[in-house]
């Protein structure tokens, strides 16, 4: 403990504290808006990949393969760097929000058809014989059952986000890795700001872990 209290100059933590806090407030923000867009587009994905239509259903597919087949860096550049080309104009973090939830959301396509594919056939012709509609089978019969399912993985995808979301340092938005960076710079320290930025990941995702385990638990009593 000695030796640990003499490498570390505890007083960078009370100068910088505010400046990293900030940025886990804004890597929380981010990820927390991404998973809700992610959701919605994978849920809305995975329900049109059952269409009977096969262009539609094609279209769901090259969605999925070209967000699972993409490093996300990529997709933040284009969207940053070649939005204004395309029209869009959006500040780094709408960008950062827009492009993970995008990305991310091929992942929640894969978890949700996985999911709706493991409900048996047999439930579902037995709830059109009882003139249920499509959207009540949705909302009645599937999304209850796959929500069991589907929760360990979706908390892990939305673990591996924000470790992602480090990466939005490179399109300047100030989250957690972007201000630890801007520490590093101003202190010429490196053991300091990198064990503050390892402890808030840390707590960020075992807050998330224990919320999925929480949910899991009550979806499943």
């Amino acid at each position: 403990m000695e030796f640990l209290a003499n490498l570390i100059n505890w007083e960078l933590y009370g100068e910088y504290g505010p400046l990293l806090l900030s940025g886990l407030a804004t890597t929380a923000y981010i990820c927390a808006l991404a998973t809700v867009i992610g959701i919605g587009v994978g849920l809305g994905v995975a329900l049109l990949s059952a269409s009977p239509l096969p262009p539609i259903r094609w279209l769901c597919r090259g969605y999925i393969e070209v967000m699972r087949g993409t490093p996300i860096l990529i997709l933040l550049f284009i969207l940053y760097y070649g939005g204004p080309d395309l029209g869009l104009r959006w500040p780094a973090e709408t960008v950062g929000i827009v492009g993970l939830g995008v990305y991310i959301g091929g992942y929640f396509a894969e978890i949700f058809r996985s999911g709706f594919q493991s409900i048996p056939v047999g439930q579902i012709e037995a709830a059109r014989i009882m003139g249920l509609s499509s959207a009540q089978i949705v909302t009645r019969i599937k999304i209850p059952q796959m929500l069991v399912l589907i929760v360990p993985p979706s908390i892990n995808q939305i673990i591996i986000l924000i470790k992602e979301s480090a990466l939005l340092s490179v399109i300047t938005v100030a989250e957690l890795t972007k201000n630890t960076t801007q520490m590093v710079n101003e202190t010429y320290a490196v053991v300091e700001p990198y064990i503050a930025v390892a402890l808030l990941y840390w707590i960020l995702i075992e807050g998330v872990a224990h919320l999925g385990r929480a949910v899991e638990q009550r979806i499943k009593v």
